[in-house]
């Protein structure tokens, strides 16, 4: 069935109307009439059933019918990735959002090629794999940042004392899963560099954090969005909802 992702509040038998774009997709590409049923989540009131009940040039209404899953808790991870070029950065927001993770957080290195990001176009991507995966929410998608920034503000940022998992590329820490299997659940975050790596300095300095915990990727070099993918299954075999 159809998912869509609406920012209105959900309950029994409420009329939803749908934007512009949602109402086109469901007439106009899915072929959707009045009485035909889809799903709807807003990341805070759980999954419903509804029936398209008007229908209209340029907008569809919808009303809500029951509940088909309770808002459960999203798994508390945040990517943390280099700027890196557009196509690669935009697969890594889907599969992060694939892959259940909480908030992806683009930041800006020594070594990043990337200056800027189009976070309208990821927040759509997001959203529509959310859509797809059947997720009940969707992850935040937060502005660009400089990692010097991100670190130095890390306790305020995050007082509940949230872990770092950092890919370092180097090689010379120890194998992710192993590393991974001594940890605890609770509040992480992973840092994936960019396509030339991090710089000394920022290694020196990421290594010297309390909060950091170094790890390995394998004994091949991994391209950025390899490397996100394969260290957010990791942390979700061992700390997140695939347990």
């Amino acid at each position: 069935m159809i998912r869509l992702l609406v920012t209105s509040p959900l309950s029994t038998d409420v009329a939803l109307p749908l934007d512009d774009g949602q109402s086109r997709y469901l007439t106009q590409v899915m072929r959707k009439g009045v009485g035909d049923e889809v799903l709807v989540f807003n990341g805070i009131d759980g999954e419903w059933r509804c029936a398209i009940e008007q229908v209209g040039k340029r907008f569809v209404i919808l009303r809500t019918r029951a509940l088909t899953r309770p808002q459960t808790p999203t798994p508390d991870l945040i990517l943390l990735i280099a700027l890196i070029k557009r196509g690669r950065l935009e697969t890594v927001v889907e599969k992060a959002s694939e892959l259940g993770v909480a908030e992806v957080w683009p930041v800006v290195t020594e070594r990043a090629g990337v200056e800027r990001a189009r976070e309208d176009r990821l927040r759509l991507i997001a959203h529509e794999a959310a859509e797809q995966t059947g997720r009940l929410d969707t992850p935040e998608i937060k502005a660009p940042a400089k990692l010097d920034k991100v670190m130095a503000d890390w306790d305020k940022t995050w007082p509940e004392g949230r872990k770092l998992l950092f890919c370092d590329e180097a090689g010379d820490a120890g194998l992710a899963a192993d590393v991974l299997a001594t940890q605890t659940p609770g509040p992480w975050a992973i840092l994936i560099g960019p396509e030339g790596g991090f710089s000394p300095a920022e290694r020196i300095r990421l290594r010297s954090l309390p909060f950091t915990v170094p790890v390995s990727l394998g004994p091949r070099i991994l391209r950025a969005d390899t490397a996100a993918i394969s260290a957010m299954t990791l942390w979700q075999c061992a700390l997140g909802d695939w347990r």
